[in-house]
């Protein structure tokens, strides 16, 4: 049997481009999950990651021509910061009882949300990667889930345990928002960060989602 190298070069890039995205994933993840109850958690991560996966292969074949759509990314990176203040909000400890996302279903449609907001460059790489190969696309997201499911039920256990890492998450994902929206090609165009300024940028979206839900939890 001869060893096809360009299939197996092209496998390796895609597991190798998931498994980069399953960071930012597992935290969003766990943050949506966080206000389950500890049994229905792994069925949230498990119905989110799926749902998320299944459109993400479908819009991987569409990705290019997504990337084209004016305010995309910059739409993406505006959702990704409400999301993380919202989660934010849910999360931090107050007192009161059964505080958080509350139902399966709404934690679904946050994870469903994020993760497509975030992978669209991954997307791009992960199509470019898979030379369009169906079985590829599918193989490197299969290898990426169990990676995914388990470290969102642990980063979920530890927020339980250790509720400043909600600041973490909070944090992490703010910085996802405005790496998104000031990478945006609208936005680009008119205004192009170096790379300190971009980080900059980044570090004031993470401590902005941090104020902005300090400020919605002193207001409730």
């Amino acid at each position: 049997m001869v060893l096809d190298w360009a299939f197996v070069c092209g496998l390796l890039s895609v597991i190798a481009i998931d498994l980069v995205l399953a960071g930012d994933n597992a935290v969003v993840i766990a943050m949506a999950v966080k206000a389950l109850p500890k049994q229905q958690r792994r069925k949230g991560i498990v119905l989110g990651v799926g749902a998320a996966v299944a459109m993400r292969v479908v819009l991987t074949f569409f990705v290019a021509q997504l990337l084209q759509i004016v305010f995309l990314k910059l739409v993406g990176g505006v959702l990704i910061a409400w999301i993380a203040v919202k989660l934010f909000v849910d999360g931090v400890p107050d007192g009161s009882e059964n505080k958080g996302v509350g139902s399966i279903s709404q934690a679904i449609r946050f994870i469903v949300i994020a993760d497509l907001s975030m992978s669209l460059d991954n997307m791009l790489a992960v199509g470019g990667a898979s030379g369009g190969n169906l079985f590829l696309l599918i193989f490197g997201l299969g290898v990426s889930i169990p990676l995914v499911v388990f470290t969102s039920n642990l980063i979920a256990n530890l927020m339980d345990k250790y509720p400043a890492i909600i600041y973490i998450g909070a944090a992490i994902l703010g910085r996802v928002a405005g790496e998104m929206i000031f990478t945006d090609p609208f936005v680009a165009n008119w205004f192009t960060p170096g790379p300190f300024l971009l980080y900059s940028i980044e570090a004031a979206f993470a401590l902005g989602v941090i104020l902005a839900g300090k400020l919605l939890i002193k207001k409730h």
